[in-house]
Order: C-alpha cells, then structure tokens, then sequence
C-alpha cells in the first residue's frame, strides 16, 4: 500500500478513514470557516479533476455576474464547439439559446459539457481565452498545482489539480459568492419537460449536505467536493479515484461524520494546520490512473466481471438446478475487485435440465458517469 500523509485526532478516526481500497486516491477534509484541516491523504498528488472543473467555470461565471458582464437572464447561444462537445451534455442544437440562469444550473447538476463551453465564449468570447482567464484565477486563489485546457474536464492529459487546490477553490467559491450556494445544493432541475437529477448522492442520503460538485473519466475515477452543514458549522470533504459513484458517497459520507462528530475542544487543545499552511509535499507526483479499477463497462471493468462469473460458473449450475420449480433464479456473484467496493453484481439465470456452465454471464452494473 502506498505511503499516506494522515492527519488524525484518534486511533478509531484513523482507523475508519484509511479503511478505504489501496487503489483510492487523494483525500482531504476541512473547515469551510478557517480552513483547518481535519483529515489529509496524498493531497498535494497531482489528479486528473474530470467535471470538478466546473467549478472553476462556475466561479468566474459567478464573477461576471457580480462585474455586471452578464445577468441570469441573459441568453447564451449554442455555438458550433459547444455543440461537439460529447455527453453529458444538454444538447440543444446550434443556434438555440439558454439563459445563463439555467445554463449554471445545468453546469452544476447535469454538469453539461456543452454549457461549460457556452459559458466560456459568453464571459471571454473565446473558449481558449477563457481558459487562460481560468489558470490565471486559480493562481491568485493559490492552486498552485493546477492546470486547465478545456472548461468542461474532459479527458486531457495536461488538465490537473491536487486535493489541496480543489479545497481552495472550493473555499473561494462558497466565501466569495454565498449568494450563489443554494444552486449547489439543488438536487434536480427541469428544462421544458425534462427532468435532470444531480449526480452527487450525498444531497439524498447525508445530513446536512449542500453540494457540492461531481466528476468522473475512466482515468481520473469518481471524484467529489461534498459540502455539509450542520448547526452552522460547514465541512468539505474532496474525494478523488474512487471506484464507483457509490465508493465516492460512502467515502465523502465517512470523512464528513468524522469531522462532525470530533468534537471541538479537541482541537482546540490540537494544533491545527489549515489548507495554506500545511506543507506542502516536496516531490510532485505524475497524475495517476485507476481506469483498471473502475466499476464500469466504459473503463474495462466487463473482463473482470466475465472473469469472476467464470469463477462462479460452478456455483451458478447448482443455484439454477435448485431452481427448477420457479421461472427464473437470481444469484449474487461478487467479483473480487467489487468486492474491495462493496459493489454486487446480479446474474440472472434460466432453470434448466442441464445446466450449461455459459448459460450464467456477470453484468457489469451500469452507472452512468459524473
């Protein structure tokens, strides 16, 4: 298992927070109000941020905005380039036009690629220049990690942040335009009669959650910034490489619960570093992948799963002879790396006289990215 930089206030914290699969990446959890840092693992590693971008995009939208260059209402026009942009996206065709009121809406929940883009040219009338405008900001907000070539966090090589400068923009966004924060925290949208439903899990199943943005690429893994807020104190947790949307709620959920639940005269008695004056790691890491380890068709993960149901076929012969009485049977065949995430996957098998070992196939679970 690689070499982890741990902050922890308790042997049981420690315990619950390294818990997660070796092949997670950085980790990091802080205090919205000071910035203290409660938890951090690998957190100056370089990472590929997927559609955590957006934020950035979302901040220097929020800037125009508050400078007077746009208004909600005003309209974006799709543009050829936002039109190629591929899924997620929102897909209207060139020439149709959003508010900039729904396009940040889009941006954050349906994390549309396409509306990054119109964005983009609506705040620096070219995409190449708004970009420059974006690695200029983050400068100035310390990220000093970080380099953007695209609005949207398409896969690109060059395209890379750290834990730490994500905890940074982060802060930035939230202190800087607290008149913005209920669009992170919106869990769906409609556009005409569609209905768009927000990737981040936690705003459904957490306590307090109130955003704040989600990313996923086959290299990049399921990434998070979870924001939470409970009896006025806010926590966010930045969760990079998990191997499944699920791994990424559980592992933000953890980090959150642990925060909340320290309780605050221990670190008033602790020495406390905050996401500036920690130091920072000497050696800078290249970006790392964890495409093998993800959950899904897209990245690989079909030869696993056909590698474990072949594992199985044995098990699965028996559950379909046993089964002849009833119309079909379910078996529950858990592959080896699902099993590091807690993931099953379902086969479904026909009964037969005599069963054929090929008769049972594994279905990798289909999660739709972001």
């Amino acid at each position: 298992m690689r070499a982890r930089q741990a902050l922890c206030f308790s042997m049981a914290a420690c315990c619950l927070l390294t818990g997660a699969p070796a092949q997670a990446g950085p980790t990091l959890l802080f205090d919205v109000s000071n910035g203290a840092v409660l938890y951090a693992e690998d957190q100056d590693n370089l990472w590929h941020p997927a559609s955590l971008t957006k934020i950035m995009t979302a901040y220097l939208t929020f800037e125009a905005l508050k400078a007077g260059k746009l208004t909600l209402e005003t309209k974006l026009a799709v543009s050829e380039a936002a039109h190629a942009q591929p899924p997620s996206k929102i897909g209207l065709p060139v020439g149709g036009s959003l508010t900039v009121d729904l396009a940040l809406k889009a941006l954050v929940i349906k994390s549309a690629n396409d509306v990054a883009v119109m964005l983009a040219e609506a705040i620096s009338g070219t995409e190449g220049e708004f970009i420059a405008k974006m690695n200029a900001t983050a400068k100035r907000l310390g990220m000093n990690r970080t380099n953007f070539v695209n609005p949207n966090g398409l896969p690109a090589p060059e395209q890379v942040t750290t834990a730490r400068d994500l905890a940074r923009l982060a802060r930035a966004v939230v202190k800087d335009y607290p008149e913005h924060m209920a669009l992170w925290s919106m869990a769906d949208m409609r556009i005409g009669r569609r209905r768009l439903g927000s990737h981040n899990g936690l705003l459904k199943t957490y306590e307090g959650a109130d955003g704040l943005k989600t990313g996923f690429t086959c290299v990049s893994g399921y990434n998070v910034v979870a924001s939470a807020t409970r009896d006025g104190r806010r926590l966010m947790a930045i969760v990079l490489g998990e191997s499944s949307g699920r791994d990424r709620t559980v592992r933000a959920q953890s980090l959150l619960e642990h925060g909340f639940q320290t309780s605050a005269w221990k670190f008033f008695f602790t020495k406390t570093v905050s996401i500036d004056t920690m130091p920072e790691a000497p050696e800078v890491k290249s970006v790392a992948s964890v495409r093998q380890s993800v959950v899904t068709w897209d990245c690989g993960g079909r030869a696993r799963v056909r590698t474990a149901a072949a594992k199985q076929k044995t098990r699965v012969a028996k559950t379909a002879k046993a089964a002849k009485a009833t119309a079909a049977a379910t078996v529950t065949v858990t592959t080896a790396p699902a099993a590091q995430a807690g993931v099953s996957v379902q086969a479904s098998v026909a009964p037969k006289t005599k069963p054929k070992p090929k008769a049972a196939t594994a279905a990798a679970p289909a999660i739709k990215p972001q």
